[in-house]
């Protein structure tokens, strides 16, 4: 059978990722695919077997009643992951493919280009670090050249696309948008789940806990705040032992909690006084969308993607590595809460101004069809 996809008008969206338990890619997913599930979407998860049972992603996409699929495989069993791929391919039958991540960058756009599917990258951003993480990337943007179209979600992404030989109009920069936040509690529930006082002032801090996230200078910046704050850590990751640590030698255990793991943590902004986005490096933040949409006071480190997203006109913005200088914001904060509430105010303001859900999956659809009309300058294969 003849696959033609020419006409762009038939077959679903399927996303391709190796997902994590939880994350801003995975939350750019969830979304995407919620708003594209009228018109046809399947979500592909490869998993390890070790995390194969009971992933709270692939639960929370059936939750949604999102089509979702799991290919488990074992990490280096790469022919086995491609035969599995290319049957659940030709049976979903997709107009486009939509990889997210450098492992499903690989096997996704070499499964594509084989089959003649048009095939999207989305690029989240690069973490760089220790040499596995800089060899993947390397790879990654190597065969990002035989996609037929890559979304950057900064506008800081293009000139390292570029510069790796992916023609520029191949790449479609297109931030990330935030669907309405399903629910949230009221400041008293937030803090009660949470174990929080009522009497204490509380900086937030949601995220993977990795280097380039940037928790260790948060909690720095906590321990140059005296008794005046404390912090709410939500999210786990390979740093966790290494931040339990930091804490402990700052003696500050008393003022920061490691919170793990928590399902729609976006829901309990409404519990801190300040919402810390201490990153070394960013894409399109969804934390950040998030907090906007919640009206917290926030700081925000000006790296990548955020100052396309926020500005000193709704946020508090410091260069990377500053803890004093986030301290010093958090202080700021406390003498003048009716700044950082009209500054709170303005980015929920900007976020249903640019970032809503609609603007965003309009802008993904048409490089869509960008991919769509350059395969189509290529023969079809059979499936």
């Amino acid at each position: 059978m003849k696959s033609d996809r020419s006409s762009g008008t038939e077959g679903p969206i399927l996303h391709l990722l190796a997902p994590a338990r939880q994350g801003g890619l995975e939350r750019v997913v969830e979304m995407l695919a919620g708003g594209q599930r009228p018109s046809g979407v399947h979500v592909v998860c490869v998993l390890s077997p070790d995390e194969a049972e009971d992933h709270p992603f692939v639960n929370r996409l059936s939750s949604l009643g999102i089509p979702v699929s799991a290919v488990v495989v074992g990490g280096r069993s790469y022919g086995e992951e491609y035969a599995k791929l290319r049957e659940l391919v030709a049976t979903a039958r997709p107009r486009v493919i939509n990889t997210h991540g450098y492992r499903s960058d690989l096997m996704g756009i070499f499964l594509a280009r084989n089959l003649g599917l048009p095939v999207v990258s989305t690029v989240h951003g690069f973490l760089g670090g220790r040499a596995r993480n800089r060899i993947n990337e390397t790879l990654q943007l190597l065969v990002l050249r035989w996609a037929d179209a890559v979304i950057a979600v900064s506008p800081t992404l293009p000139r390292r696309l570029s510069t790796w030989g992916i023609p520029q109009a191949k790449i479609h920069v297109v931030q990330n948008g935030l669907a309405p936040l399903e629910s949230t509690s009221s400041r008293a529930d937030s803090r009660r789940a949470l174990g929080l006082a009522n009497t204490v002032k509380v900086a937030g801090w949601i995220g993977r806990l990795s280097r380039e996230k940037g928790a260790d200078v948060a909690i720095d910046a906590i321990a140059q705040c005296g008794d005046s704050w404390e912090l709410s850590i939500v999210g786990t990751g390979p740093e966790r032992e290494r931040l339990h640590d930091q804490i402990k030698n700052l003696s500050i255990e008393d003022r920061v909690t490691l919170h793990g793991e928590i399902p729609n943590a976006a829901a309990l902004m409404s519990a801190f006084d300040a919402f810390v986005l201490s990153s070394r490096t960013e894409g399109t933040p969804i934390v950040l969308l998030e907090a906007m949409a919640s009206g917290v006071p926030i700081i925000a480190t000006s790296v990548g993607g955020v100052p396309d997203v926020i500005t000193s006109d709704e946020a508090v913005l410091v260069p990377a590595e500053t803890p004093d200088q986030i301290a010093a914001a958090l202080m700021q904060i406390s003498r003048d809460p009716a700044s950082a509430s009209r500054r709170a105010e303005a980015g929920r303001r900007r976020l249903e101004a640019g970032f809503t859900l609609g603007a965003w999956i309009a802008r993904v659809e048409s490089v869509y069809r960008a991919a769509i009309a350059h395969r189509s300058q290529g023969s079809s294969v059979s499936l």
